[in-house]
C-alpha cells in the first residue's frame, strides 16, 4: 500500500494562496485551526513542500517553542515540525537541515519513490508545487481551508491546467471563526497505483 499525497492549503474564498508580495498576515489560524492542523499533520509521514515553503517554515519553526510568548498549539507544532522528515523539491537549493531530503524534479518516478516509502501519508504544501503535481495527476487528498476573505489578488492557488480532475467531497468542517475545511479526494485511480 502506498502512501498517499495530501495537499493541505490555506486559501482565500476567492481562490488566493497568498497575498501580493507572499502576504500570509490574513491567514485566521486562531488555537481551535492550529490545534486541528497539529492533529492531522501529527499523522504524516512527511512534509513535501518546495524550496519557498520549506525556506519560510525553516525560518520559524525550529525554535518556534523557545519563544516564551508561544502557546500551546505553536509550540506543539514546533516539536511536529522538527522531528517529521521533509522533502523539498528544488532545483536550486545544495543544503537543507531539520530531517529534510532535496528533490530535483517533481516527475511520476520521483513522486512514486516517496510514497513507497515506510510511514504515513505525506502532506503537500507550497501553491507551485502544488500545480507541479496537480498538472501531473499526483494529488490523492485536497484538505482546503477557506477563510472568510476576499483578497483581490496575489497568487492564485489553481493556475489552468490542461486536464479536469475529478474529486470527491468527503467531508466539511466550519471551525468558530468562520473558516471552513472543504476535503476532497481523487475521484478515480492515481497514476501512482
Amino acid at each position: 500500500m502506498r502512501r498517499r499525497i495530501v495537499l493541505f492549503v490555506n486559501v482565500s474564498l476567492d481562490g488566493y494562496f497568498e497575498g501580493p508580495d507572499h502576504d500570509l498576515s490574513w491567514h485566521q489560524v486562531d488555537d481551535e485551526v492550529h490545534t486541528h492542523f497539529n492533529r492531522e499533520l501529527a499523522r504524516m509521514g512527511g512534509f513535501v513542500s518546495g524550496r519557498r515553503t520549506h525556506e519560510l517554515m525553516a525560518s520559524f519553526w525550529p525554535t518556534a517553542d523557545q519563544d516564551p510568548a508561544a502557546d500551546g498549539p505553536m509550540a506543539e507544532f514546533a516539536g511536529i515540525w522538527r522531528a517529521m522528515p521533509k522533502t523539498v523539491f528544488s532545483r536550486t537549493l545544495d543544503h537543507a537541515d531539520w530531517n529534510t531530503t532535496i528533490v530535483r524534479e517533481v516527475t511520476p518516478e520521483t513522486v512514486a519513490a516517496l510514497t513507497a516509502g515506510p510511514g504515513g501519508d505525506l502532506s503537500l504544501s507550497g501553491a507551485e508545487l502544488a500545480e507541479s503535481f496537480l498538472a501531473l495527476d499526483l494529488i490523492d487528498e485536497f484538505r482546503i481551508y477557506v477563510h472568510p476573505v476576499v483578497l483581490g489578488r496575489g497568487t492564485l492557488l489553481f493556475r489552468p491546467i490542461d486536464h479536469s480532475v475529478p474529486l470527491t467531497l468527503t467531508d466539511t468542517h466550519r471551525f468558530t471563526n468562520g473558516v471552513t475545511l472543504l476535503h476532497y479526494a481523487r475521484g478515480g485511480p492515481s497514476p501512482l497505483d
